[in-house]
Protein backbone atom coordinates (compact mmCIF):
# COMPACT_ATOMS: atom_id res chain seq x y z
CA UNK A 1 0.00 0.00 0.00
CA UNK A 2 2.82 2.37 0.88
CA UNK A 3 4.47 1.57 -2.41
CA UNK A 4 1.30 2.49 -4.37
CA UNK A 5 0.97 5.73 -2.41
CA UNK A 6 4.64 6.55 -3.09
CA UNK A 7 4.24 5.87 -6.84
CA UNK A 8 1.05 7.93 -6.96
CA UNK A 9 2.78 10.75 -5.10
CA UNK A 10 5.69 10.63 -7.57
CA UNK A 11 3.29 10.82 -10.52
CA UNK A 12 1.41 13.73 -8.98
CA UNK A 13 4.71 15.49 -8.26
CA UNK A 14 5.88 15.02 -11.88
CA UNK A 15 2.58 16.33 -13.24
CA UNK A 16 2.76 19.33 -10.90
CA UNK A 17 6.36 20.06 -11.91
CA UNK A 18 5.46 19.75 -15.57
CA UNK A 19 2.56 22.17 -15.13
CA UNK A 20 4.75 24.59 -13.22
CA UNK A 21 7.46 24.47 -15.88
CA UNK A 22 5.01 24.97 -18.72
CA UNK A 23 3.52 28.01 -17.02
CA UNK A 24 6.77 29.68 -16.05
CA UNK A 25 8.09 30.65 -19.46
CA UNK A 26 10.55 27.84 -20.00
CA UNK A 27 8.95 26.82 -23.32
CA UNK A 28 7.94 30.33 -24.29
CA UNK A 29 11.47 31.60 -24.87
CA UNK A 30 12.47 29.04 -27.54
CA UNK A 31 9.02 29.32 -29.12
CA UNK A 32 9.29 33.09 -29.50
CA UNK A 33 12.91 32.83 -30.66
CA UNK A 34 11.96 30.37 -33.39
CA UNK A 35 9.05 32.61 -34.41
CA UNK A 36 11.41 35.58 -34.81
CA UNK A 37 13.85 33.45 -36.84
CA UNK A 38 11.02 32.29 -39.09
CA UNK A 39 9.95 35.91 -39.64
CA UNK A 40 13.56 36.76 -40.50
CA UNK A 41 13.47 34.02 -43.14
CA UNK A 42 10.38 35.69 -44.62
CA UNK A 43 12.27 39.00 -44.79
CA UNK A 44 15.21 37.35 -46.56
CA UNK A 45 12.90 35.49 -48.92
CA UNK A 46 11.24 38.73 -50.04
CA UNK A 47 14.55 40.54 -50.47
CA UNK A 48 15.73 37.59 -52.58
CA UNK A 49 12.57 37.81 -54.69
CA UNK A 50 13.32 41.48 -55.34
CA UNK A 51 16.92 40.67 -56.25
CA UNK A 52 15.68 38.02 -58.70
CA UNK A 53 13.32 40.50 -60.41
CA UNK A 54 15.91 43.22 -60.88
CA UNK A 55 17.91 41.64 -63.76
CA UNK A 56 14.70 41.34 -65.81
CA UNK A 57 13.71 44.91 -65.06
CA UNK A 58 17.19 46.20 -65.92
CA UNK A 59 17.26 44.24 -69.19
CA UNK A 60 13.87 45.63 -70.19
CA UNK A 61 14.89 49.20 -69.40
CA UNK A 62 18.25 48.74 -71.13
CA UNK A 63 16.51 48.11 -74.40
CA UNK A 64 14.93 51.56 -74.24
CA UNK A 65 17.39 53.61 -72.24
CA UNK A 66 20.83 52.88 -73.63
CA UNK A 67 22.22 56.30 -72.65
CA UNK A 68 21.22 55.81 -69.00
CA UNK A 69 24.03 53.38 -68.35
CA UNK A 70 25.07 55.02 -65.07
CA UNK A 71 21.68 54.37 -63.46
CA UNK A 72 21.57 50.81 -64.76
CA UNK A 73 25.11 50.17 -63.56
CA UNK A 74 24.30 51.53 -60.09
CA UNK A 75 21.27 49.23 -59.85
CA UNK A 76 23.34 46.21 -60.88
CA UNK A 77 26.11 47.11 -58.41
CA UNK A 78 23.65 47.76 -55.58
CA UNK A 79 21.95 44.42 -56.27
CA UNK A 80 25.31 42.63 -56.18
CA UNK A 81 26.20 44.27 -52.87
CA UNK A 82 22.76 43.57 -51.38
CA UNK A 83 22.94 39.88 -52.26
CA UNK A 84 26.44 39.57 -50.77
CA UNK A 85 25.46 40.84 -47.33
CA UNK A 86 23.83 37.91 -45.53
CA UNK A 87 22.48 37.67 -42.02
CA UNK A 88 21.46 34.24 -40.84
CA UNK A 89 19.35 33.45 -37.80
CA UNK A 90 22.40 33.00 -35.55
CA UNK A 91 23.44 36.63 -36.19
CA UNK A 92 20.12 38.24 -35.27
CA UNK A 93 21.53 39.35 -31.91
CA UNK A 94 24.28 41.37 -33.65
CA UNK A 95 22.93 44.88 -34.37
CA UNK A 96 25.98 45.74 -36.53
CA UNK A 97 25.38 42.81 -38.90
CA UNK A 98 21.71 43.75 -39.22
CA UNK A 99 22.70 47.38 -39.91
CA UNK A 100 25.07 46.25 -42.69
CA UNK A 101 22.23 44.23 -44.21
CA UNK A 102 19.82 47.15 -43.95
CA UNK A 103 22.33 49.59 -45.47
CA UNK A 104 22.89 47.32 -48.48
CA UNK A 105 19.13 46.91 -48.98
CA UNK A 106 18.58 50.68 -48.62
CA UNK A 107 21.23 51.35 -51.25
CA UNK A 108 19.42 48.98 -53.61
CA UNK A 109 16.09 50.67 -52.87
CA UNK A 110 17.59 54.05 -53.76
CA UNK A 111 19.06 52.74 -57.01
CA UNK A 112 15.70 51.22 -57.95
CA UNK A 113 14.02 54.56 -57.32
CA UNK A 114 16.46 56.27 -59.71
CA UNK A 115 15.80 53.54 -62.29
CA UNK A 116 12.07 54.12 -62.12
CA UNK A 117 12.61 57.88 -62.55
CA UNK A 118 14.52 57.14 -65.77
CA UNK A 119 11.36 55.67 -67.24
CA UNK A 120 9.78 59.11 -67.15
CA UNK A 121 11.87 60.03 -70.20
CA UNK A 122 10.77 56.98 -72.18
CA UNK A 123 7.01 56.94 -72.86
CA UNK A 124 7.32 53.82 -75.01
CA UNK A 125 8.88 51.96 -72.09
CA UNK A 126 5.98 52.83 -69.77
CA UNK A 127 3.54 51.25 -72.19
CA UNK A 128 5.66 48.12 -72.73
CA UNK A 129 3.79 45.11 -71.32
CA UNK A 130 6.97 43.47 -69.99
CA UNK A 131 7.99 46.61 -68.15
CA UNK A 132 4.52 47.07 -66.67
CA UNK A 133 4.42 43.46 -65.49
CA UNK A 134 7.89 43.72 -63.93
CA UNK A 135 7.05 47.03 -62.31
CA UNK A 136 3.88 45.55 -60.85
CA UNK A 137 5.80 42.56 -59.48
CA UNK A 138 8.43 44.86 -58.02
CA UNK A 139 5.78 46.99 -56.31
CA UNK A 140 4.16 43.83 -54.92
CA UNK A 141 7.54 42.64 -53.69
CA UNK A 142 8.21 45.96 -51.96
CA UNK A 143 4.86 45.59 -50.20
CA UNK A 144 5.74 42.03 -49.17
CA UNK A 145 9.08 43.27 -47.83
CA UNK A 146 7.28 45.89 -45.73
CA UNK A 147 4.88 43.29 -44.33
CA UNK A 148 7.68 40.78 -43.65
CA UNK A 149 9.75 43.45 -41.89
CA UNK A 150 6.73 44.48 -39.79
CA UNK A 151 6.10 40.84 -38.82
CA UNK A 152 9.78 40.36 -37.95
CA UNK A 153 9.80 43.51 -35.82
CA UNK A 154 6.72 42.29 -33.94
CA UNK A 155 8.21 38.81 -33.39
CA UNK A 156 11.48 40.33 -32.13
CA UNK A 157 9.55 42.67 -29.84
CA UNK A 158 7.64 39.71 -28.35
CA UNK A 159 10.87 37.69 -27.92
CA UNK A 160 12.85 40.59 -26.41
CA UNK A 161 9.97 41.37 -24.02
CA UNK A 162 9.71 37.71 -23.00
CA UNK A 163 13.40 37.37 -22.10
CA UNK A 164 13.26 40.53 -20.01
CA UNK A 165 10.12 39.81 -17.96
CA UNK A 166 9.57 37.62 -14.95
CA UNK A 167 9.56 34.63 -14.71
CA UNK A 168 11.06 34.05 -18.17
CA UNK A 169 14.07 36.23 -17.38
CA UNK A 170 15.23 33.50 -14.99
CA UNK A 171 15.24 30.87 -17.73
CA UNK A 172 16.65 33.32 -20.31
CA UNK A 173 19.71 34.09 -18.20
CA UNK A 174 20.35 30.76 -16.49
CA UNK A 175 19.38 28.12 -19.05
CA UNK A 176 19.28 29.62 -22.51
CA UNK A 177 21.79 32.48 -22.30
CA UNK A 178 19.35 34.48 -24.42
CA UNK A 179 20.37 37.81 -25.92
CA UNK A 180 18.00 40.41 -27.32
CA UNK A 181 17.56 40.26 -31.10
CA UNK A 182 18.25 43.31 -33.24
CA UNK A 183 15.34 45.13 -34.82
CA UNK A 184 15.04 46.95 -38.10
CA UNK A 185 15.35 50.70 -37.84
CA UNK A 186 14.35 53.32 -40.38
CA UNK A 187 17.21 54.91 -42.26
CA UNK A 188 17.65 58.69 -42.35
CA UNK A 189 16.00 59.00 -45.77
CA UNK A 190 12.87 57.09 -44.72
CA UNK A 191 11.16 60.27 -43.53
CA UNK A 192 11.22 61.85 -47.01
CA UNK A 193 8.89 60.35 -49.64
CA UNK A 194 10.58 59.24 -52.88
CA UNK A 195 10.17 61.56 -55.83
CA UNK A 196 9.11 59.37 -58.72
CA UNK A 197 7.22 60.99 -61.60
CA UNK A 198 5.48 59.28 -64.49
Amino acid sequence: MNRVVAQLSAIILLVAMGSALSGCGYNTIPTKEEEAKARWSDVQNNYQRRADLIPNLVATVQGYAKQEKDVLTSVIEARAKATQVRVDASQLTDPEKLKQFQDAQNQLTGALGRLLVVTENYPDLKSNANFLALQSQLEGTENRIAVARRDYIEAVRAYNTEIRTFPSVIWAKTVFGSKPMAEFTANDNAQAPPTVKF
